[in-house]
């Protein structure tokens, strides 16, 4: 596999390839809403279900594409704002977990990972338009996650709370805000940002492994789930922290290398290259099978510690970007990308989910955006 970054084909998938597809066959003129799923030919299928978070994460991946310059892109971030407008039920009630093709809620369940999206995509959007109805949107989402979901200390995942309480929506809070707070200068989500970074230190994290079920107290969950591991979401919490560190001077250096430190040494399957899905805290594969999101994490790591201390990210980088490339991305219609591989390698992958564009573009212009300084190291 070459050691060399592939920026040229990561530009050409994402600005010629990915973004126009899902630009119109991501896009229901019909409902008038993004789509779910594709399939393999690169048509729509009807999954029954449009989830919130889908609308914040495609709205994201517009807005941002409008801020480098893709000329559709303004257009489809005002059309994600407006659909995350309509979905919003009042200060009660929120934004529901999944609504049907109409527009009717078929789970009005209060879900802290869907209000992540819902700021995180009004975030964006307000980065690109600099409207104040965007802003007004991010309140709203802040003021229904403060309102009803605040816990005495952090969140909780859903209203009611069922199950274990569960990290990973904090972290897409946590990038969520950061974004509210690069957008607006507002110190209201700088003040939810710190709040989770102090919650990661003192509950979370143990210095090499970050739990994904907790109990009520922040107690790792008892027996097996307590152990269980997701090198991915280390990787993402990795760059997340050091974003958090760029934006308000905190030293979070350390807390992301022990975070990259046991995602790759435990993580990375030293024979396919692929970042696995679950491990347990001392190392052991659970699912050694990879979906696409973790290895796109895995290159967001590295280029945060690059950013941070000037590792050297290159290896890394190519590596998941060839595989991504060469494995994930490459289908017959450009711009789609297989979802999973088993631990066998065999593809694992019925449709395309529309969920994880925002992965991919993330990672990509990310790459893209550091290329002129990666490629400084070699001269």
């Amino acid at each position: 596999m070459s050691s060399a970054i592939p920026f040229d084909e990561i530009q050409r998938w994402t600005f010629d390839a990915a973004l126009p597809l899902w630009a119109e066959a991501g896009y229901d003129l019909q409902s008038q809403r993004f789509v779910e799923k594709l399939d393999y030919s690169g048509e729509p299928i009807d999954a029954g279900f449009h989830r919130t978070r889908v609308t914040g994460r495609q709205t994201y991946v517009f807005s941002h594409a409008a801020i480098l310059g893709w000329e559709q892109g303004m257009t489809l971030s005002a059309e994600g704002a407006r659909q995350l407008d309509e979905l919003y039920l009042g200060p009660e009630k929120g934004w529901p977990r999944t609504t049907d093709r109409e527009g009717a809620v078929l789970d009005g369940t209060p879900d802290l990972y869907d209000l992540a999206f819902v700021l995180f995509g009004y975030a964006w959007r307000h980065k690109a338009a600099r409207d104040q109805e965007s802003r007004a949107g991010m309140h709203r989402a802040m003021d229904f996650i403060d309102t009803h979901l605040r816990a005495e200390n952090g969140f909780w995942h859903e209203l009611p709370p069922e199950g274990w309480r569960l990290q990973n929506p904090h972290m897409h809070l946590l990038e969520a805000s950061l974004v509210s707070y690069e957008a607006t200068g507002e110190t209201r989500f700088l003040a939810t940002a710190r709040e989770l970074v102090t919650l990661f230190r003192d509950k979370l994290f143990d210095g090499a492994t970050l739990a994904e079920y907790f109990d009520a107290d922040w107690n790792r969950a008892e027996g097996r789930d307590g152990q269980l591991v997701e090198p991915g979401h280390q990787l993402e919490w990795a760059w997340i922290l050091v974003q958090y560190g760029k934006l308000t001077g905190e030293d979070t250096v350390a807390l992301a290398e022990g975070l990259v430190r046991f995602a790759e040494t435990h993580g990375v399957d030293s024979q396919t290259g692929r970042t696995m899905q679950v491990v347990l805290d001392d190392g052991a594969a659970v699912d050694a099978g990879a979906r696409t999101w973790p290895n796109t994490e895995r290159i967001k790591a590295h280029l945060a510690l690059f950013e941070a201390t000037g590792q050297d990210p290159r290896a890394a980088v190519a590596a998941s970007s060839r595989l991504l490339l060469d494995q994930y991305l490459n289908t017959p219609i450009p711009g789609l990308w297989l979802e999973r591989f088993t631990a066998d390698g065999e593809p694992d992958a019925d449709d395309v989910p529309a969920s994880t564009l925002y992965h991919v573009f993330l990672a990509f212009t990310e790459v893209l955006r550091l290329q002129e300084k990666i490629e400084a190291l070699g001269r």
